[in-house]
């Protein structure tokens, strides 16, 4: 199981601390929740808190774009060295062409489905992206209650990746924690998102070594 804590959870106020255990830690990216305020109703960090967390983290940036026209910004996170880009596919109006660009700037092209969208829109995206994230919460805030259709879906996923015989993870954002990590696996889950879960533990390093076991 490989393992994103989020950045949303952090605390700002101590970001160098912050990524000093998170690089000692075993995760396996950081995951960065970018915010606008018009696709949900939240607002996080923008491009010149990235490029500091950038500068600071050792580990590959997981980028997740909640904004509207994420195509925009594509040399702005391939600047910060990210490993994946990440859009939503009820942000995208022409999802080929955004994922097509994100490929040819040197990223990794992931999309999102936010919990009410439906596997199988991916039918014909699915060969071109190496990502799936699957929202098990509404996006916007932290710290919200995981939605439990959510394995339903990991499991429908899993299946068009199969059938379409392509290498595409399976990632899983919201309310991921030590009392589900064992149900997301077995579903098929290959990457969890975790931010109150790790940034907001006494040991958070050993929260990250229990999550990937």
């Amino acid at each position: 199981m490989l393992v994103s804590p989020s950045l949303l959870a952090a605390n700002f106020a101590n970001l160098e601390k912050e990524m000093e255990w998170f690089n000692r830690s075993d995760s396996d990216f950081l995951h960065l929740d970018v915010m606008d305020g018009v696709f949900v109703p939240n607002i996080s960090f923008g491009f010149p808190v990235l490029k500091h967390v950038a500068r600071l983290c050792q580990k590959p940036l997981d980028v997740h774009l909640m904004i509207v026209q994420p195509e925009k910004f594509i040399n702005e996170v391939k600047a910060l060295g990210a490993y994946y880009m990440n859009v939503h596919y009820e942000a995208c109006t022409h999802l080929h062409r955004v994922v097509s660009q994100i490929r040819e700037a040197g990223m990794h092209p992931a999309v999102t489905l936010n919990p009410a969208t439906p596997v199988c829109v991916l039918e014909d995206i699915i060969e071109d992206i190496d990502m799936v994230l699957l929202m098990s919460v509404n996006p916007g805030f932290g710290g919200q209650k995981f939605i439990e259709h959510t394995y339903d879906k990991i499991r429908q996923l899993r299946e068009l990746i199969k059938r379409h015989g392509c290498d595409v993870k399976i990632e899983v954002d919201g309310g991921v924690s030590q009392k589900n990590v064992e149900a997301l696996s077995a579903a098929g889950a290959d990457v969890l998102v975790a931010g109150s879960a790790v940034f907001g533990a006494e040991d958070p390093i050993e929260v990250v070594r229990q999550l990937k076991k």
